[in-house]
């Protein structure tokens, strides 16, 4: 029984390890904004380019992400992006401005 107990606190200390881990930014860019911010579909800023990121970057990174969370435009709440934190978000978007 004991065995067991360990066992199972282990693979939830696992599990909750694993789920709060931020995903990369060219992961989440890749699995989910690529489409879009690749070519600019519906007026969404490209990817990698500076001077279409800055007007929006200075807005703060709060505000980036509170849109991407709402959606804005053709872009659906959340992006493509089904499994995002707020982190991952940040690091998609610093990714994609750079």
């Amino acid at each position: 029984m004991k065995k067991l107990l360990a066992m199972t606190a282990v693979a939830a200390l696992t599990l909750s390890v694993s789920v709060s881990a931020a995903q990369e930014g060219e992961a989440v860019y890749t699995k989910a904004c690529t489409i879009c911010h690749s070519m600019g579909v519906a007026g969404a800023p490209k990817s990698h380019d500076a001077a279409a990121w800055a007007p929006r970057l200075e807005q703060g990174i709060d505000t980036l992400i509170s849109t991407v969370k709402t959606g804005k435009g053709a872009m659906p709440p959340g992006g493509m992006c089904t499994d995002c934190t707020d982190e991952d978000y940040k690091n998609a978007i610093e990714f994609m401005s750079k």
